[in-house]
């Protein structure tokens, strides 16, 4: 054998050896990926599609008034058990139309009362996945009597829990809200608190199926580890994507109790926590949780100098949280043709009645008359109490998440900017 054919065989088992070599590591590489992929598939979590999948039918309009929708998933999902997904396809079978991430869902229930008549009701539940041909998902929390109080649990939350079934029928309409995720680039900081994380999700699945190189930072807050959802789901997408950044705080866990992994911490999402974490970027931040929780951190947020068109926020019970910045404007002066008192009459009663400044809004103002009105969320979310106005016009103290139809007014959140006459 000659020198060059020696050489030639070792240069031959070397990359050999190399493409061995090569070939294993890419091997265990793609298992993990899948076992990832797969992982987060059915954790219900979306992945994007191949670039070779034909390109998805225009999306349907969003319907107006009810619709039917069949339970076909029932889900818990915590360790706790007072948190339970329900997955919703259309009863007649046509495509959905697409939401905007953080938007909600509005039902229709029919509760049932102890002289076995039902009581219809309604009530919004943020969507908690994102967007899908066919089906969506809203995810429940069971709400318990408030302690030391004589006040019944939630009547919608124990409703779903102990009465809705897979194959149980529920009137729905359209998704709605203004409170959503921009469709920039811009990187983002997500805060959810207790079940105010289900916006979150839909949000987080949202970015890394249409905007996987986007930066997102996830705080999740929860009083201990056995009320975490979607933990597993969370942790898988934060291993998939580096640019995903998780962090769980636990406000009710002892210091001394051992966390079980990396993206765990003790204690409360705070500013302090954002200012020690977070790099000095122009983050949009989102908010959803308890009332004291946003009515901490957004002027926490204001003094940071974070601007206020990148602040957004939704609270159970969103007016509640005021912006520092409004507290410190000059009030504007009262539009031109408003008046400090007004006549409200109700068609269908036949009353006719004054409102003066301090009557509180159109809803509690027919209240204190006698009249019966359908109401639900009472802050301008569900459109429940969406009335026809014969005459007149209304003013809003703040806009209302619920876009009402025109020649119409929400009762909740509005007052009589003139004379009059409402379908009631």
């Amino acid at each position: 054998m000659t020198s060059l054919q020696l050489l030639l065989w070792i240069t031959g088992a070397i990359v050999l050896q190399l493409a061995v070599y090569l070939a294993i590591g890419f091997w265990r590489h793609w298992q993990t990926y899948e076992a990832l992929r797969t992982t987060v598939s059915e954790g219900g979590l979306p992945v994007k599609p191949h670039a070779d999948q034909p390109e998805p039918k225009a999306v349907p309009a969003a319907w107006s008034g009810w619709r039917a929708f069949q339970v076909t998933h029932k889900v818990v999902e915590n360790a706790t058990g007072d948190i339970c997904s329900f997955h919703l396809a259309p009863q007649d079978g046509q495509p959905l139309p697409a939401f905007l991430p953080g938007q909600y869902l509005t039902f229709q229930l029919n509760i049932p009362l102890p002289d076995g008549s039902t009581q219809a009701i309604t009530r919004c539940y943020s969507l908690s996945d994102g967007p899908r041909a066919n089906s969506y998902r809203v995810s429940i929390k069971r709400a318990p009597p408030p302690p030391h109080s004589t006040h019944p649990p939630g009547r919608s939350s124990n409703f779903f829990h102990d009465h809705v079934a897979v194959g149980s029928v529920l009137q729905v309409r359209a998704p709605a809200g203004h409170f959503h995720i921009d469709r920039s680039d811009d990187p983002v900081v997500l805060l959810g608190g207790g079940i105010g994380i289900t916006p979150m999700l839909s949000m987080v699945n949202w970015c890394f199926a249409e905007q996987p190189g986007r930066e997102v930072w996830l705080f999740y807050g929860a009083r201990f580890e056995q009320e975490l959802m979607a933990r597993s789901h969370l942790e898988a997408l934060a291993a998939m994507h580096p640019n995903f950044h998780l962090h769980v705080c636990f406000s009710d866990t002892s210091p001394n109790t051992s966390l079980t992994n990396p993206y765990q911490r003790h204690g409360r999402i705070d500013i302090d926590l954002l200012r020690r974490l977070l790099p000095l970027k122009p983050f949009h931040f989102y908010l959803c949780g308890p009332t004291p929780m946003l009515a901490s951190l957004v002027p926490a947020l204001e003094d940071w100098g974070v601007p206020d068109a990148r602040i957004h926020f939704e609270a159970f019970g969103p007016a509640s949280v005021k912006r520092k910045s409004a507290a410190l404007a000059t009030p504007a002066p009262a539009p031109e043709g408003d008046t400090a008192s007004a006549t409200v009459s109700f068609a269908k009663s036949g009353q006719q009645v004054a409102w003066q400044p301090g009557s509180g809004n159109l809803l509690d103002f027919a209240e204190a008359h006698g009249i019966a009105v359908n109401s639900g969320c009472r802050s301008g979310s569900c459109g429940g109490c969406q009335t026809k106005i014969r005459k007149g016009e209304v003013r809003y103290r703040e806009a209302p998440d619920f876009d009402p139809e025109p020649g119409t007014c929400l009762l909740c959140v509005s007052t009589p900017k003139s004379n009059l006459i409402l379908e009631l």
